[in-house]
């Protein structure tokens, strides 16, 4: 009697990687989706956004309740004349009147309204002497547009 002998092959089983790239695909997916959604709720940078005021000359407070002075008003017109609060001063005067303003009122802020019709280099050489008082407690005051 002969037999017949079974035939070996040595085939090498073939691994479908198809549906293992799906599954991975579909998570690397969830994940981009999910970080994305929590990038747009978290800053990257630890950054404390300003409070919106209702005006300039509103009441302002602060967080603990306690009103901030009303700030410095400083004014420039057309002839170059400054006022503060609008009484007229000499340039020579201003920063000793605000310096005394910023010594008496910790968180006091002072505002430079300019005629618009100014150059803007007259109007910059004003703020530069006042931010050199000052510091970042100066700024240029502007009208809303209607």
């Amino acid at each position: 009697m002969r037999f017949k002998q079974a035939r070996r092959t040595s085939k090498i089983p073939d691994l479908d990687l198809v549906p293992m790239m799906d599954v991975l695909m579909s998570i690397l997916t969830f994940f981009i989706i999910s970080a994305m959604s929590m990038q747009g709720s978290r800053s990257m940078l630890n950054v404390s956004l300003p409070q919106a005021m209702a005006s300039v000359f509103g009441d302002r407070t602060q967080s603990n309740s306690r009103p901030l002075p009303k700030p410095l008003v400083v004014e420039l017109d057309l002839q170059n004349q400054l006022a503060v609060n609008g009484f007229p001063l000499a340039a020579e005067q201003l920063s000793s009147q605000v310096q005394a303003y910023l010594m008496e009122n910790p968180q006091g802020r002072v505002l430079l309204k300019a005629d618009q019709r100014l150059p803007y280099a007259e109007v910059a050489t004003v703020l530069k002497s006042l931010r050199a008082i000052g510091g970042d407690r100066v700024s240029l005051a502007i009208e809303r547009a209607r």
